[in-house]
């Protein structure tokens, strides 16, 4: 039986791995141009943290984990999303001692939902994600909004769409909340059995149903923004002026809720607006955490964040036609005829490769002719012919292969030449 990669999972070959590191050494740069530096969590953790974290209530939560027991009966689950275990790190390490606040993290790592896979949505998929925890002041909030602007700008993406909300404080989403339980309680029975039950423990979670979306209670049902109290309205709108003052575009859409329990104040989300990207629209989305690091055993400590998906981003840039500079060339490509020529090719290769060349060589004992229309596919900016002539006169053949000249050079003189020229 032919074994294949599970459902939902992808192989991430040569030609289309350059495009993921060409993403990832962007985002880095980035990061360090915000002053953020890189975590690595483990993969998996106590399935309690996401419980705790994510919130009971969620579909992650309830029916996308990877959860199963270890052998010493502990329940652990493969990490469904970043921020948790970047606030679980951020407690047990201690790092709210740090003497620089506030803490500002960013990450890679393949995140698992069991979800059913669909173009650019897979069980195990690629996060790129970014947590300053530490500051309630809305300029990180504005901080956070620009960089994930700009992420996808620098990469090339024009048609995107900045949508915002406020979620408010805990007295304004309590307040919310018992606005969503009157409005939704008379049509109970005609919610999906899901809804239902989130009418009961998180109401403001209906608002994202996908199978009761186009229910009548749906759009008139009573807006957040209706019930923020005053220091909610003025957290919301000082974000708001330092996104005018940095001349980021946004709609505020007061049904922008987000999947996770956690979010209050803040919470955004950016789509691509680029025809024939799909019917799911979303890029990336984020929001402010206050009250996370406490539910996970903290001191109380005020946090925002965002996280995108490269295997949307991905889509995105084919969608919008964007090519990424990603083409490989090869410094050097040796060929070697006949068994002196290729112990000194064998030699000389390693030279070169210990100088900082990027090098390659005929494994398959493959004739000149053969060696070169390799060189060419691999796209070698030099070829150095070794032939038993060569090795006697103590010389290689070398070959520019774009403007077609040939010189001979002395063999203890290459490794030289060639890093001499690459220098320059």
């Amino acid at each position: 039986m032919a074994m294949n990669a599970p459902r939902g999972t992808q192989d991430i070959l040569p030609g289309t791995v350059e495009k993921w590191q060409y993403i990832e050494d962007t985002l880095r740069d980035l990061s360090h141009r915000f002053n953020y530096k890189e975590i690595r969590t483990p993969i998996f953790e106590h399935t309690e943290l996401f419980q705790r974290g994510v919130g009971d209530s969620t579909d992650i939560v309830q029916k996308e984990m990877y959860t199963f027991e270890d052998r010493g009966g502990r329940s652990i689950t493969l990490r469904p999303e970043g921020t948790a275990s970047v606030v679980r790190s951020f407690v047990q390490n201690k790092l709210f001692g740090l003497a620089n606040q506030p803490t500002k993290l960013f990450y890679f790592g393949p995140m698992f939902r069991y979800e059913r896979p669909q173009q650019g949505r897979y069980r195990q998929f690629v996060q790129f994600g970014m947590e300053a925890l530490g500051s309630e002041d809305p300029a990180v909030d504005a901080e956070v909004l620009s960089f994930a602007m700009k992420a996808y700008e620098e990469l090339g993406l024009t048609s995107l769409k900045l949508v915002l909300n406020s979620l408010g404080d805990q007295e304004s989403r309590e307040a919310h909340r018992q606005a969503l339980v009157n409005h939704f309680s008379p049509h109970k029975e005609e919610l999906c059995s899901d809804c239902q039950l989130r009418l009961e423990q998180n109401p403001l979670r209906i608002l994202d149903c996908k199978k009761d979306k186009d229910h009548p209670a749906m759009e008139t049902a009573p807006s957040i923004l209706e019930y923020l109290n005053e220091a909610s309205q003025t957290y919301f709108s000082q974000v708001k002026r330092y996104l005018d003052a940095m001349g980021i575009h946004y709609v505020v859409d007061p049904n922008l809720v987000r999947g996770l329990d956690y979010y209050n104040h803040t919470a955004f989300e950016i789509m691509s607006e680029a025809e024939g990207f799909g019917a799911i629209t979303t890029l990336s989305g984020g929001g402010r955490y206050n009250g996370l690091v406490e539910d996970i055993g903290g001191p109380d400590t005020p946090g925002i964040g965002f996280a995108l998906s490269i295997e949307r981003l991905l889509m995105a840039l084919e969608a919008e036609g964007v090519e990424l500079p990603t083409e490989e060339t090869l410094d050097c490509y040796v060929i070697a005829m006949g068994e002196k020529a290729e112990i000194e090719a064998v030699k000389l290769v390693d030279q070169l490769r210990s100088n900082g060349l990027q090098v390659d060589k005929d494994y398959l004992h493959k004739k000149m002719k053969a060696q070169f229309k390799a060189a060419g596919r691999l796209k070698a900016n030099k070829v150095i012919v070794l032939g038993d002539r060569e090795i006697d006169e103590g010389v290689g053949n070398v070959k520019d292969m774009g403007s077609g000249e040939q010189k001979e050079v002395k063999l203890e003189e290459i490794v030289r030449e060639l890093k001499e020229e690459k220098e320059e």
